[in-house]
């Protein structure tokens, strides 16, 4: 049996748990303040959930995990049969990890009322006990760090409106599909709903973000659940020629109007050795440090698109082109 060492307030602690409940892969789930210190302790990068394997091994990253998964239990798959949806699912994955994330940050660290509420939550949540006082005193300490952080991870109140923007689109897509249907890809779900529902999860607890979409976006917000616990889907993927959702369609523009020039200026920066850059989007200005990680997850999505076939790649290239995705992959 596998061991998820998350937290509730981790994006990715969720996407995962959310994962194996719904591909019925036996695990156990396990929060705490100890585990900040166990993927130290593993030699892990310092993130969370860590898996524990059934051998006793320890591993994290959520989208590495979720392929090994892959290899290691093929049931219940996760990745669409057909090669031009996996990538696509795997762009809108990457998508919600990396820049979906911002919105999460940004909406429980920028308002004071979300930054009190959490910070409470989440050290609740870790010491489980201990006194009010006690977590309280822990908040503190927390909130001043996560708030201390905000510029790093580009959450900023000047980078804020677009994030918002952005946010806000992602949402309206949802809220119009699953008015009719649950899933992206077919009948089950995907790598990509599990890795917005990460996200998306933490915008259904936090105040500012919850009353947002209880009041804008409420089916979206209520399709979480479904999200949560989707083991008892029993379904099926679309056929290989079946044509992309509207719904996919609209995540895949959002990818090419924020994601693309993102991480563009990101690489750009990088190769110049520069600590910063800057994109502007529909006029509003985004600016943060340069991130390593990111260049990692750029060079995946290039790697995942040199090994598609050339007839996969006839299916894709037109999507790439309509999504404004092309550049990234020339």
């Amino acid at each position: 049996m596998y061991t998820i060492h998350g937290a509730l307030g981790s994006p990715y602690s969720m996407k995962m748990r959310s994962l194996m409940r719904y591909r019925r892969i036996s695990h156990a789930w396990s929060s705490g303040a100890y585990v900040q210190q166990l993927a130290a302790e593993k030699s892990l990068p310092p993130v969370i959930p860590v898996i524990e394997y059934p051998d006793g091994s320890f591993r994290n990253d959520s989208t590495p995990v979720l392929y090994d998964l892959e290899a290691r239990h093929p049931k219940r798959s996760i990745v669409p049969t057909d090669p031009a949806k996996a990538f696509i699912a795997h762009i809108l994955e990457d998508f919600a990890d990396e820049w979906v994330t911002k919105a999460m940050f940004g909406y429980r660290w920028l308002e004071e009322v979300d930054q009190v509420q959490m910070s409470r939550w989440l050290s609740f949540d870790a010491m489980k006990g201990g006194s009010v006082e006690a977590s309280q005193g822990m908040a503190k300490t927390f909130r001043e760090r996560q708030v201390g952080r905000m510029a790093i991870v580009g959450c900023t109140a000047a980078n804020f409106p677009l994030i918002e923007d952005s946010t806000r689109r992602i949402l309206q897509a949802l809220e119009d599909h699953v008015v009719s249907e649950h899933w992206l890809f077919g009948t089950q779900p995907s790598l990509a709903e599990f890795s917005l529902y990460g996200q998306l999860s933490q915008l259904g607890v936090d105040p500012t973000a919850q009353a947002m979409m209880r009041a804008d976006f409420p089916y979206a917000f209520r399709w979480l659940l479904h999200i949560d616990d989707a083991s008892g889907i029993e379904g099926e993927w679309d056929e290989a020629d079946a044509p992309l959702k509207p719904v996919v369609l609209s995540l895949l523009a959002e990818v090419g109007r924020v994601y693309v020039p993102f991480l563009l200026a990101n690489e750009a920066a990088m190769q110049a050795g520069e600590e910063t850059f800057q994109i502007e989007v529909d006029g509003m200005p985004y600016e943060q440090g340069t991130f390593k990680y990111q260049l990692k997850c750029l060079a995946d999505l290039r790697g995942r698109y040199d090994a598609l076939e050339h007839t996969v790649r006839l299916a894709v290239d037109p999507i790439l082109d309509a999504a404004g995705l092309r550049e990234l992959f020339q």
